[in-house]
């Protein structure tokens, strides 16, 4: 079974291609399923004074699931795509992103978290935000919040979990790499109590982190806990799609994982995979 369900176009502004772009080159790459994963809008900040292309604008978040669905209906038989989004968690706007999200049928939700207030952890723009900031403190914030959106009963998937360390901003002490240690299994425990999947991501290998999202050990954890893995190579352009996803499954097969998750009608399924 080869899936990739982290995805996104050209609708969110920071991304090249359409969407039936990605579905011709997942075809070509003999994916079996396509996750179809565009973000959320911005809710929590004013999308015309905050930092331009950064999620579809509210007015097409319909018109991306009507394509999707249409999609979907073209390519019957030809490739399994399934309509999803990845839906950032801002804490405090819970119901907001519940009422956004509920009139359509998806098949899975990622869960992300990409801002911290108004600062979006993960925009190379926005790496000055570091200046001046006790790093644990960040650290300690970020996975509070994972940790808030595992539990929210809002996703099917937690997207990117360890995604803080990917320009390489993290604690040097050995005290400090602990206590991440600890962040890190307090987390997965939460996303094992709530009954739900995590994704390997493996857009970190092009990153200044130059490891995928989780790393190893936190894989190695998450199969103790018994939490679901899928995989998403969280592509922006349709030439990218699928990229690092061999050397993920190989990292899955190490570490002793021998099925995937995949999702249909938010209804979670496994299917196993062979290198």
């Amino acid at each position: 079974m080869h899936i990739d369900y982290h995805t996104h176009h050209e609708r969110c502004g920071h991304a090249i291609g359409k969407l039936e772009e990605y579905v011709q080159r997942g075809i070509e790459l003999g994916l079996q399923q396509l996750g179809l994963s565009d973000h959320l809008p911005l809710i929590h900040v004013d999308p015309a004074t905050y930092y331009p292309e950064m999620a579809m604008p509210l007015y097409e978040l319909p018109r991306y699931v009507e394509e999707c669905l249409t999609l979907k209906e073209r390519y019957r038989g030809i490739i399994e795509l399934r309509v999803g989004l990845e839906a950032d968690y801002i804490e405090g706007y819970e119901e907001q992103i519940r009422e956004l999200l509920s009139p359509y049928p998806w098949d899975y939700l990622i869960g992300s978290v990409h801002f911290l207030g108004e600062w979006d952890i993960t925009d190379y723009r926005q790496v000055h935000g570091w200046e001046g900031k006790d790093v644990m403190e960040v650290y300690r914030r970020y996975y509070d919040a994972v940790q808030k959106s595992a539990l929210s009963g809002l996703y099917d998937i937690i997207g990117h979990m360890d995604v803080i360390k990917r320009f390489g901003y993290g604690p040097q002490t050995p005290e400090g790499k602990a206590e991440v240690n600890k962040l890190e299994l307090e987390t997965l425990q939460a996303i094992a109590d709530s009954g739900i999947a995590m994704e390997l991501n493996a857009s970190g290998l092009s990153k200044p982190c130059a490891e995928m999202f989780p790393a190893e050990h936190v894989l190695q954890d998450a199969l103790t806990l018994g939490i679901p893995l899928t995989l998403g190579s969280d592509a922006h352009d349709p030439l990218k799609l699928g990229e690092g996803l061999q050397e993920a499954r190989r990292l899955l097969w190490h570490t002793g994982f021998r099925e995937l998750a995949i999702f249909e009608g938010r209804r979670r399924s496994s299917v196993s995979f062979e290198l």
